[in-house]
C-alpha cells in the first residue's frame, strides 16, 4: 500500500509540475474554446429568430454577438442620436434575458472585420451564423467579413429572418421584378402560406449558449455619444388596433396604428409573427407590411435609386436651393400648422404619423420645390425607425419620381389635409403650442402659386426630355 501510495504521490506532483511549466510557456492560455457566433445586427430578440435557432441546433455552444459599428457611427453627427441610445437599451434587456439562462451577449465596438479577426484569436470559431441584411452597406460589409472568416477556413451562413419573401422571390413569370405594388402584393399573397410565417422556436435552445465572465455593455461615452432619455417599451400588439386600422390609420389625434415600426426595424418583434396576425386580422394592415419588402425588393433590383430617381427623368427637375426654406421647414416654422406639427413631433420623438409624413413630404417637394434627396436625408438623421429602403421609396412616391409613385400633380393642400384628418386640430395643438400666439409665423409661401409653380416646373422638366 505505501509503494502505491508513494508512487501516486510522485504522479501527482509531476502533473503539478507539468501545468506549471505550461502556464510558464503560456501552453494552457493558448487552448481556445470551440464556438460558433451567432452576430446580431437588425434582429435583436431571442424569441423566433431564424439565425439563432440555426446556430443554437448546430454542433457547438453558440456565443451571441453584437457590433456596435464604427463604419456607421462614425457617420452620425448628433452624438445624442436616439437610436444609438436605443439600440444599446434594447442590448441590455437582451443581456437581461440572457443572463437568466446562464450565457452571455457579447457586445463589441469596433470595424466588423476587425472584431472577428480579434474573435477567431480568442476563440476555436467553426462557423459565424447571422440574418440577412439587403442595404447597400450591410452587403458589402458582409462580403469583407464572409472573406476574412473564408480565409480562416470558417463558413459564414447566412437566413432570412426580416422578411417573408425575400427580393428574389417574388418576381414575374419572366423572372423579371414587379416595379408595381398591386400586382406585387397579388402575387405576394398567393405565395403566402403557414410555412412562410411559422414560428422558430429559437428560445427553446438558450442552454445551448456559453457565459463569458465579466462582460459588460459599453458605454454610450465608449463609443462616442451621451445619454439621451428615450423611453422604450417592448412590443406590444393591440388586436384591436389592427382590426380598426383602416378606419383609424389616417386620424394622427387618435391612437390608430400599432407603433411597431421601430419594433421592426431593430428586429424586436418577428415578422413572421406579425403576418401571421394580419392575414387573420386585417389586409389594409397586411398590406403595409408587404410594401415594405416591395421597397425593399425595388432597392435590391435598382440599386441606382439609393442617390437617384426610379423614374430617372425626374433626376432633371430643376429643384430650389432654398436652405432657409429648407431649414424653417426641419424646425416646424413653416408657418403651416400641420407641416409644422408633424416636424416638431419627429424632433421631439425620432416618430411621425404616417399621413403626417406624406404632408410634410409633399409641402418640402411640391410646395418648395426643394430636392426630395433632402428631406429623405433629413428623415434618415432623425427617424427612431428609419429604413433605407423604405424611407427611400416613401419620399420618391411623395415626390412622384419613384416606381408606383403618385403622379406629379398630386399636390396635398396642407388646409385641406387638416380638415380632413385633425378637424379639432388635436395633434396639432399637441405640438404646435404657439399656433394663436403672436410668434407663430406666416405661412412662408402661398399654397396656390406654390401649387402653379410645382406644376409647371415638373411639366416643363419633362415635356424637355420626353
Amino acid at each position: 500500500m505505501y509503494f502505491i501510495f508513494k508512487h501516486f504521490k510522485k504522479s501527482i506532483t509531476f502533473v503539478a509540475k507539468l501545468i506549471n511549466k505550461l502556464k510558464e510557456f503560456d501552453i494552457m492560455s493558448k487552448i481556445k474554446l470551440a464556438v460558433n457566433i451567432f452576430w446580431y445586427r437588425r434582429d435583436l430578440r431571442i424569441e423566433d429568430n431564424v439565425g439563432l435557432f440555426h446556430a443554437l441546433n448546430s454542433d457547438l455552444n453558440v456565443l451571441p454577438l453584437f457590433i456596435f459599428d464604427t463604419n456607421i457611427l462614425s457617420k452620425i453627427d448628433d452624438k445624442s442620436d436616439k437610436r444609438v441610445n436605443l439600440i444599446r437599451i434594447i442590448l441590455l434587456n437582451l443581456q437581461v434575458e440572457f443572463a437568466k439562462n446562464g450565457s452571455t451577449l457579447l457586445v463589441k465596438y469596433g470595424n466588423p472585420v476587425e472584431v472577428f479577426d480579434e474573435l477567431t484569436k480568442d476563440y476555436d470559431v467553426n462557423a459565424v451564423f447571422t440574418n440577412r441584411d439587403y442595404e447597400p452597406y450591410a452587403l458589402a460589409r458582409d462580403k469583407e467579413v464572409e472573406n476574412l472568416l473564408d480565409s480562416k477556413n470558417i463558413r459564414f451562413k447566412t437566413f432570412k429572418d426580416q422578411v417573408i419573401f425575400e427580393w428574389n422571390e417574388v418576381l414575374k413569370s419572366d423572372g423579371s421584378p414587379y416595379t408595381i405594388f398591386t400586382p406585387y402584393s397579388k402575387i405576394w399573397k398567393q405565395k403566402i402560406s403557414p410555412k412562410n410565417y411559422h414560428n422558430y422556436l429559437s428560445e427553446s435552445f438558450l442552454s445551448h449558449t456559453i457565459k463569458c465572465e465579466n462582460i459588460e455593455i459599453p458605454e454610450l461615452k465608449e463609443i462616442g455619444f451621451i445619454k439621451n432619455e428615450l423611453p422604450f417599451t417592448k412590443a406590444v400588439i393591440d388586436l384591436n388596433i389592427i382590426k380598426n386600422y383602416g378606419d383609424t390609420r389616417n386620424f394622427p389625434s387618435v391612437v390608430g396604428t400599432s407603433d411597431l415600426s421601430v419594433h421592426l426595424r431593430f428586429g424586436t418583434i418577428s415578422i413572421r409573427k406579425l403576418v401571421s396576425i394580419a392575414i387573420k386580422t386585417n389586409e389594409i394592415w397586411l398590406n403595409e407590411l408587404i410594401w415594405r419588402e416591395f421597397f425593399m425588393a425595388i432597392l435590391m433590383h435598382f440599386p441606382y435609386v439609393e442617390n437617384g430617381a426610379f423614374k430617372k427623368k425626374y433626376d432633371q427637375i430643376p429643384w430650389l436651393i432654398d436652405e432657409n426654406g429648407f431649414k424653417l421647414w426641419c424646425e416646424g416654422k413653416t408657418g403651416y400648422p400641420i407641416v409644422d406639427a408633424g416636424m416638431r413631433q419627429l424632433n421631439a420623438t425620432g416618430l411621425m404619423h404616417n399621413r403626417v409624413r406624406m404632408i410634410v413630404a409633399s409641402f418640402l417637394t411640391k410646395d418648395l420645390l426643394i430636392d426630395w434627396r433632402w428631406g429623405e436625408a433629413y428623415f434618415a438623421q432623425k427617424l427612431l425607425d428609419y429604413d433605407l429602403s423604405a424611407n427611400n421609396g416613401n419620399w420618391q412616391w411623395a415626390a412622384g419620381c419613384g416606381c408606383d409613385a403618385a403622379p406629379y400633380f398630386r399636390i396635398f393642400n396642407p388646409a385641406e389635409q387638416t380638415k380632413r384628418y385633425d378637424p379639432e386640430l388635436k395633434y396639432i395643438n399637441k405640438w404646435v403650442d404657439d399656433l394663436n400666439s403672436f410668434d407663430y409665423p406666416k405661412p412662408i409661401v402661398e399654397h396656390t402659386f406654390a401649387r402653379d409653380r410645382a406644376l409647371k416646373t415638373y411639366k416643363l422638366a419633362l415635356n424637355d426630355i420626353n
